[in-house]
């Protein structure tokens, strides 16, 4: 079964969830100030209470105010978004997505980013050898 993130966001939630990853722990009234084209803390409050019911935030109260926090750590968030982008786009073949992103940036890599490439691949190429 895919984890709870995988789950489609709207562009609104994924922003609230971009801004509780960026702040830790918030309240609606954090994140609210965090949000491009503010929207009404009742709007905000709504959203995060529906990113809670797909189990992506949990919270706990302080007095009146709920606090939330992401339910996923944000290491293991960003890899199931990438391997559901990876299989949706790229047909599961992860080297499609690194020569998308190096077609995208070659002019942008430095030689120490191309060194770090190189270094990668032959890691990668022992650890393949060891395991044969």
């Amino acid at each position: 079964m895919d984890p709870p993130f995988q789950t489609q966001l709207s562009r609104r939630e994924r922003q609230i969830m971009e801004a509780v990853y960026r702040i830790g722990e918030a309240s609606v009234a954090d994140v609210q100030e965090e949000l491009p084209d503010t929207p009404d803390y009742h709007a905000v409050r709504v959203a995060m209470a529906k990113l809670e019911d797909k189990g992506y935030l949990n919270h706990r109260q302080e007095g009146r105010r709920y606090i939330y926090r992401p339910e996923i750590p944000r290491e293991e968030a960003k890899r199931s978004a990438l391997g559901h982008l990876v299989r949706t786009y790229f047909s599961g073949a992860p080297s499609e997505v690194l020569l998308t992103l190096l077609n995208m940036s070659s002019e942008d890599l430095s030689d120490e980013d191309i060194a770090d490439l190189e270094a990668w691949i032959e890691q990668a190429k022992d650890e393949d050898a060891a395991n044969d």
